[in-house]
């Protein structure tokens, strides 16, 4: 089958899992078929179509699939009631609803295609990636980003930046060279901002109400070597479940965030342990809540503020809260100034804190983050170190005495 430049790249990746971000009638149906053949050309191979649904799956493969393989006269039998080809060779192509996942458990697969993996939920990937096992058998993620930056599918996608077994492409709908530019301009008229740069553009598109707009993985997740560790820098949110800790190295102007902790059902002492072990012959430096300064999470009354000091560490916090906004504030500045530079980097291994600040939102119709999930406290933990260490100005300018208005009062 003849593949376009960008579906050839995506075909000849070596990768064991892949993901194919892409606009609308990109072509991304016509490979995944591509890519069904060629595994199922494997004597004895069980290979899946999997969709969001039964409907769609026949609607949108099915069909194709038969005639493709028919016309390669590679077909033994055609089941139409289990939507299974089986081929000269004795493998197998199913196509598959990613809504009964439940009964996809106990197969061996060779080679798993999701086709519009953003309509379907996680669970379909938990209950698939164990048949794969046995085989160490291949899946291929294709689909436009639905979902934005809080789905699963996003971190399926971004699975290439942290595990050398997957590999993540993006396309647009110009890319695939199947629609004419006038078209996308057309079609840029009919739609919404938000549904094109999703639809066309293979754009993730943030979540409503996003409270760290200022970071990106592209810019922001960096890992850099030989960073020094003799001197750390540590936020902490002294939240019980979970107790939530950010490390990090300052190099200039630029913080990196390399590690963090969260830990459930602990305390000030377990924590500060937990720091030492991974970090014995560091300086540390603490920047903690304020409310530290009364709160206790351990036995023996003494206060957080005062156990870290025990423990060795140099405490910095402020004496009082600072709005909320402030040290939200400080955190987008440095994820990326008004002039367009970055100066706050995080290691792709701090899932949390990534998590965070892709996925903390504002409650609906205020100005107050949402609480209602665990990404508050890694981002409190945070932004107390950053609003700490690189608080926002709060100039006035300079201010001069008043002159004198040239009259006086009538008596």
């Amino acid at each position: 089958m003849a593949l376009s430049p960008p579906q050839k790249e995506i075909a000849n990746s070596p990768k064991r899992f892949r993901t194919a971000i892409c606009g609308r009638r990109f072509g991304k149906t016509y490979l995944a078929i591509r890519e069904l053949a060629k595994y199922a050309r494997i004597p004895n191979s069980r290979c899946w179509y999997i969709a969001p649904t039964r409907g769609q799956g026949k609607g949108i493969v099915w069909d194709q699939l038969k005639d493709r393989l028919d016309s390669l006269n590679w077909i033994a039998k055609t089941n139409e009631s289990d939507l299974t080809i089986t081929l000269v060779n004795g493998s197998e192509i199913t196509i598959k609803s990613a809504d009964a996942g439940e009964r996809m458990r106990g197969f061996s697969v060779d080679f798993a295609v999701f086709d519009e993996f953003g309509d379907m939920s996680g669970d379909v990937w938990t209950a698939v990636r164990p048949t794969l096992s046995d085989k160490e058998g291949h899946a291929f993620f294709i689909g436009t980003p639905k979902g934005g930056r809080s789905s699963w599918a996003y971190d399926i996608y971004n699975n290439a930046l942290t595990n050398d077994d997957w590999a993540s492409f993006t396309y647009t709908t110009l890319d695939g060279g199947r629609v004419s530019e006038e078209e996308i301009e057309s079609a840029k008229k009919d739609l919404d901002a938000k549904t094109f740069q999703q639809e066309y553009l293979a754009t993730w598109v943030d979540s409503a109400g996003r409270i760290y707009y200022s970071f990106d993985r592209a810019h922001n997740v960096r890992e850099v070597e030989d960073l020094n560790t003799d001197v750390i820098y540590t936020g902490w949110d002294f939240n019980i479940d979970p107790m939530s800790i950010v490390i990090a190295v300052r190099r200039g102007d630029d913080l990196y965030v390399i590690d963090e902790i969260r830990m459930y059902s602990s305390n000030t002492q377990e924590a500060v342990e937990e720091v030492r072990a991974r970090y014995p012959r560091s300086k540390i430096w603490a920047y903690p809540d304020s409310a530290s300064r009364q709160r206790k999470t351990s036995a023996g009354g003494s206060t957080d503020l005062i156990q870290l000091q025990n423990a060795g560490f140099i405490v910095k916090c402020l004496n009082s809260h600072n709005p909320v906004r402030d040290r939200i504030n400080a955190v987008n500045s440095r994820l990326c100034s008004g002039d367009g530079l970055r100066h706050l980097y995080i290691s792709a291994n701090c899932k949390y804190t990534i998590e965070g600040l892709e996925r903390q939102t504002y409650k609906e119709g205020t100005s107050q983050p949402d609480k209602d999930n665990d990404y508050n406290h890694m981002m409190d933990a945070l932004g107390y170190m950053v609003e700490y260490m690189f608080p926002i100005r709060k100039d006035v300018g300079n201010i001069t005495q008043p002159r004198s208005w040239g009259h006086g009062l009538a008596v």
